[in-house]
C-alpha cells in the first residue's frame, strides 16, 4: 500500500523554484573545490542534480508534483534546446555516420526480445490476480519504451489494458527508465575512459566538438545587454511560435513532441544566420541552466517509494531494462564506437524526445540535435515495434 501523500515543506511554485536554483548554485560552487572536483570526475555533477532533488521530493522537502515542473518541461525544455543548438555546425552533425542508427535500432531490438524474456523468467512471481494484465501492462511498457508516453497509451489501448493495471505499469516505467537514465548520464562523465578500454574511434565527435569550441572562443565576448535581451526573445519567442504552431499538425507525434521538432528546426535555421554568433555572448551557458533545472525537476518527480508497491512488476522491469542494456553495450563493442552514440541510441527508445537531448547534450550541447532526430524516429517506431513486443508477450504468457 502507497503511503497517503503529505504536503511539502515548500509548496509553492517560487518557492520550489528557489530551492532548485539554490541546490544548482551549491553544486556549481562545490565544483571549484579540490575535494568535489574528484568526485564529479567519478560521478558528473548532473547525476547529483538529477538526485538530489529526488531526496528532497521524496522526503517532502519539495513535492513530488507541482505546475513548476510542468512550466519547466513546456517551457524551458524547447527554449534551452534552441540555445544549445543555434550554434551547431551541421554538416558535421549529419557526418557523424551509422554508427548512432544502428545503435538506436540495436536499442530497440533489445526492448523488443527483452520484455518477453524478462516476462518468461520472472513472470510467475507476478501476483496471480493480474491474470493477463500482467502481459497486457507489460506491452504498454514496450510502448513508452520504444515511442514515448503516447505509444504508452496507444499499445495499452491496443491489447485491452485495464486503467488499474496503466496506473502500476507507470511507476515500474518511471522509476526504472530514471534509474537507467542515470546511467547514462554517469557514462557522459566518464566517456572518453569507456572509450579507450574498446578502442572506439571517437573522430568524428571529436571533429564536432572542435568546430564548436574554436568557433566560441572566435566569437567570445562580454555580453551586452542587447544580446542578453535577445537571446531570451529568441529561446523564449521560438518556444511560443512552435507551440503556436503544433497543434494544428498531424497529431501522429504528440503536440509536445511537433514542439521539440519546431525549435530545433529554427534553431538548425538560425545556425546559418550571423545570430549563431550569440553563442559567444553566452547561448549554450543559458541554455545549459535551463538544461539543469530541467533535469533537476524531472529528478523531483521520481517517487521511488512507489516501487514497493509493485515489487515482482519492478523486477521484471530491471531484468527488461538489463537485456536492453546488454544488447546495446554488445553492439557497441563490436562496431567498437562510441559509448555517446550508444547512451543516446538508448535514450532515444526509452525516453524520447523529452530526455534524448538532454542526455545527449550531457556529452556536449553541439550533438543535442541528435538525441532529438533518433527520437522521432523511435516515435515512428513505437507502434509496429510495440505491437511486435506485444504479441511476443502474449505468446510467452501462454507458456507460463
Amino acid at each position: 500500500m502507497s503511503r497517503a501523500p503529505t504536503a511539502a515543506v515548500f509548496e509553492r511554485p517560487e518557492a520550489i523554484l528557489a530551492v532548485l536554483l539554490l541546490l544548482l548554485a551549491l553544486l556549481f560552487a562545490s565544483r571549484q573545490t579540490k575535494f568535489f572536483a574528484r568526485i564529479y570526475g567519478v560521478v558528473p555533477l548532473l547525476v547529483f542534480a538529477y538526485f538530489l532533488p529526488t531526496a528532497l521530493s521524496n522526503t517532502g522537502i519539495i513535492p513530488m508534483k507541482s505546475t513548476l515542473y510542468d512550466f519547466i518541461k513546456r517551457q524551458l525544455l524547447p527554449a534551452s534546446l534552441l540555445l544549445m543548438v543555434l550554434s551547431v555546425d551541421v554538416p558535421a552533425v549529419l557526418g557523424l555516420g551509422r554508427e548512432a542508427l544502428l545503435l538506436f535500432l540495436g536499442g530497440t531490438a533489445g526492448i523488443v526480445i527483452g520484455g518477453p524474456l524478462a516476462y518468461f523468467a520472472l513472470g510467475r512471481f507476478l501476483p496471480a490476480r493480474l491474470g493477463d494484465q500482467a502481459w497486457k501492462g507489460l506491452a504498454a511498457i514496450a510502448g513508452s519504451w520504444i515511442g514515448g508516453g503516447a505509444n504508452f497509451v496507444a499499445i495499452g489501448e491496443a491489447v485491452g489494458t485495464t486503467d488499474a493495471t496503466l496506473g502500476m505499469m507507470i511507476v515500474v516505467d518511471v522509476a526504472i527508465a530514471n534509474i537507467w537514465m542515470a546511467v547514462l548520464l554517469f557514462f557522459a562523465g566518464r566517456e572518453e575512459a569507456l572509450d579507450r578500454r574498446i578502442a572506439a574511434d571517437r573522430s568524428s565527435i571529436d571533429r564536432l566538438r572542435q568546430a564548436i569550441e574554436t568557433f566560441t572562443a572566435e566569437v567570445a565576448r562580454s555580453p551586452s545587454l542587447s544580446d542578453l535581451t535577445l537571446i531570451a526573445a529568441l529561446a523564449f519567442g521560438g518556444t511560443y511560435l512552435a507551440q503556436a504552431i503544433s497543434p494544428a499538425l498531424p497529431q501522429f507525434l504528440s503536440a509536445f513532441t511537433w514542439v521539440v521538432i519546431l525549435v530545433t528546426t529554427l534553431a538548425l535555421g538560425i545556425s546559418f544566420t550571423p545570430l549563431r554568433r550569440l553563442e559567444g555572448a553566452g547561448a549554450s551557458r543559458i541554455g545549459s541552466l535551463f538544461l539543469y533545472l530541467l533535469v533537476a525537476s524531472i529528478g523531483a518527480k521520481a517517487e521511488f517509494r512507489r516501487i514497493a508497491d509493485a515489487p515482482a512488476l519492478v523486477a521484471v522491469g530491471g531484468l527488461w531494462m538489463t537485456f536492453h542494456a546488454a544488447t546495446i553495450l554488445t553492439i557497441r563493442r563490436l562496431l567498437k564506437a562510441p559509448i555517446f552514440f550508444a547512451a543516446v541510441g538508448s535514450q532515444a527508445n526509452v525516453g524520447g524526445a523529452a530526455s534524448a537531448p538532454i542526455v545527449a547534450a550531457a556529452f556536449h550541447p553541439a550533438l543535442a540535435p541528435v538525441g532529438i532526430l533518433l527520437a522521432v524516429a523511435g516515435y515512428v517506431l513505437g507502434t509496429y515495434a510495440g505491437l511486435l513486443c506485444a504479441w511476443l508477450l502474449r505468446l510467452t504468457h501462454g507458456l507460463l
